[in-house]
């Protein structure tokens, strides 16, 4: 039986790794007492499957992680074991069965969107979104290489909250080798990091998944 587990990561995990978040969630499924499927090989690991990483800083309110385990277990009984054993800085919010020869999460992953709170979202702001909609290449450089930015980028809006707050959306490329993070965006726009709040909001999936 292979699981799809949606979940938030919240302020409390805000600066866990994402090798630390994987680690978190194998101790977790281990108190749980469910029945994981194992690795095979001198060092068997749990079968467990994160989505594509979320950078350091932000939160999330849609993770994804698949787990394969031995045996069927009821949907609803595993979501109540799942709740009472989760650690501070995650919510488990839903699950699915899905098919265990299915494609790899991580390249199932085509995009994700991202919402901002920061200070900085002024009227002015729109003029630096069009300018950045508009171009067709902006070289950004990561871990020492140059790369263009632009075609991670699939949109992006100045929108306001119910609240009346102001906010930045985004959708970037969440492939495997094209990933678009969103604190580049947010460098490129000139909104100091310092302040801003990003989160994630959804993850997009080819639809073979």
């Amino acid at each position: 039986m292979r699981v799809r587990i949606k979940f938030a990561k919240t302020e409390t995990m805000r600066f866990t790794s994402h090798l630390d978040l994987h680690r978190t969630l194998e101790r977790t499924f281990r108190r749980t007492q469910l029945p994981m499927q194992y690795s095979k090989g001198f060092n068997p690991r749990p079968r467990i499957n994160l989505a594509a990483a979320l950078p350091l800083g932000c939160t999330s309110q849609a993770e994804l992680v698949d787990v394969w385990l031995t045996e069927e277990i009821q949907v609803k009984t595993l979501k109540s074991r799942l709740i009472q054993f989760q650690p501070p800085g995650i919510e488990f919010q839903d699950i699915e069965v899905i098919p265990t020869d299915a494609a790899k999460l991580q390249r199932s992953i085509q995009s994700a969107e991202y919402t901002v709170e920061s200070d900085n979202i002024d009227a002015g702001l729109q003029k630096d979104v069009d300018r950045i909609l508009s171009t067709k290449h902006i070289e950004r450089e990561r871990r020492g290489k140059v790369y263009d930015l632009r075609p991670l980028i699939h949109a992006i809006e100045i929108t306001q909250a119910t609240t009346g707050e102001k906010l930045i959306k985004m959708r970037l490329s969440a492939m495997e080798g094209a990933t678009g993070r969103p604190d580049e965006v947010l460098n490129e726009l000139g909104v100091p990091l310092s302040n801003a709040r990003i989160e994630r909001t959804l993850l997009i999936l080819s639809e073979a998944n």
